[in-house]
């Protein structure tokens, strides 16, 4: 579908430079950790892998009624996207566990660590949820840097505007020597760390330490007048390193 419908149209209007292609593995189940832009990630980075990329995606885009709610549904189901409901607790676990079971099924999963789209172009504390999944799948995780689709789709624009993008693959990310660590909230956390590390030398963007969620609270703050302060702390090579002492 990908290559039919919607691919030559996307090729056509967003000419894309793609770097380290080679980096994704050519079978068995993988973990696409992305920087997140814009909506318009989830149809360009797949659009240029060559396996087939499943998504978990917000379970509204599959539940809209009336016509419109029956085109997104067929469309997001057709290019490998499945429902995930967001909003916490058993929902959440639910979702790491499909997710978990496609990376061990020998899936190419894609996800976005900070779990919702950056609301200014910088990069946000990752969720742990990648982290769990990689653990309990035993996947390699491959960084991917989106560059320019914030331009292409702007947060609360519905139009798509012709740009030159590029993707980034970085180097697999192999965390077999954590191998029954999961729920471990430390090891979690600090691989969660090394992969937005990753993310922030591919993609060049600045780091910021809070969530991507909180990050827009404290902007729609600010915009209603209140004006906190969004503190930016830029990662380093030892915020990334898990200790010794920890993995025994």
């Amino acid at each position: 579908m990908k290559w039919v419908f919607i691919g030559p149209l996307l090729k056509t209007l967003w000419p894309t430079k793609v770097v380290g292609a080679e980096n994704i593995p050519e079978s068995g189940g993988a973990i696409l950790a992305g920087n997140h832009l814009a909506v318009a990630d989830s149809f360009f980075m797949p659009l240029r892998v060559k396996r087939k990329v499943t998504f978990p995606a917000k379970s509204e885009y599959f539940t809209e009624p009336g016509l419109k709610g029956l085109l997104k549904k067929w469309f997001f189901t057709g290019v490998g996207q499945f429902p995930i409901d967001r909003s916490g607790g058993n929902a959440a676990q639910a979702a790491l566990d499909t997710a978990t079971r496609l990376v061990k099924a020998g899936h190419l999963l894609g996800i976005y660590p900070e779990g919702t789209r950056s609301p200014d172009g910088r990069l946000y504390k990752g969720k742990t949820g990648v982290a769990r999944i990689a653990l309990e799948s035993g996947g390699v995780v491959v960084p991917v840097a989106m560059i320019g689709t914030d331009k292409v789709n702007p947060i609360g624009s519905k139009m798509w505007w012709p740009r030159r993008l590029e993707i980034r693959f970085g180097k697999p990310l192999d965390f077999s020597r954590y191998e029954g660590l999961a729920g471990d909230r430390f090891i979690e956390r600090s691989i969660t760390d090394e992969i937005m590390y990753a993310l922030m030398e591919l993609s060049g963007q600045e780091y910021v330490d809070i969530y991507a969620a909180k990050a827009k609270e404290l902007l729609a703050a600010e915009a209603a007048g209140v004006k906190p302060k969004v503190p930016a702390q830029p990662s380093s090579r030892d915020a990334a390193r898990v200790p010794e002492s920890k993995v025994g």
